[in-house]
């Protein structure tokens, strides 16, 4: 393996699937990158959001009140524990149990209070709320990396929680440089 892939860190990046992914469930996805070390990798998919449920259902799900102050997008994070539910936030909410800062910017949250938090029209004013997550496990991205599965980026958060999901794959490419109506699902080696 290349040295400069064993080094990468990928936290804080964004992976974004080339033309060519075969894995369905990532096929023109933006991950966001909340760590990467020797034991794995976990990110966000922040471009899949769910056409079913709504925030205001999960609210009355759990039983928590008040949630017709506002709406939450609700995404597809990734295949892993697809019924467990992760909010990346801005940094005006802070949870004593929980809340982990994940960008300069950033912050995720996993605790009933964040729900109940956005449910009250409350702090935080930023949000999304993530069903799953993508993960891998040692050495399992950067063989993807490798096989030229995704390309790596420098995360603009601001595009993490940007509501106009249909154009985040193309933005996120732009920050590369990269026009997607010319990259090509070919790949090579020289």
């Amino acid at each position: 393996m290349p040295e400069d892939i064993e080094t990468l860190n990928l936290t804080g990046k964004f992976l974004i699937a080339m033309p060519g992914m075969v894995d369905s469930r990532f096929v023109n996805s933006v991950i966001y990158m909340c760590d990467h070390s020797v034991k794995g990798a976990m990110g966000f998919i922040v471009n899949k959001p769910l056409r079913q449920g709504s925030f205001k259902a999960l609210c009355n799900q759990l039983s928590i009140e008040n949630a017709e102050n506002r709406e939450i997008p609700i995404l597809f994070g990734g295949p892993v524990e697809t019924s467990r539910g992760f909010v990346i936030h801005s940094g005006d909410f802070n949870s004593q149990f929980s809340t982990q800062e994940i960008g300069d910017n950033l912050c995720l949250t996993s605790t009933r209070d964040i729900i109940e938090a956005l449910a009250e029209g409350c702090t935080p004013i930023n949000a999304g709320l993530f069903m799953g997550y993508a993960g891998w496990e040692a050495g399992q991205i950067e063989s993807e990396l490798m096989r030229n599965g995704w390309l790596v980026s420098d995360a603009d958060e601001d595009l993490v929680l940007n509501a106009d999901h249909d154009v985040k794959w193309a933005a996120a490419l732009n920050l590369l440089g990269v026009n997607a109506m010319v990259l090509s699902s070919d790949v090579g080696r020289a």
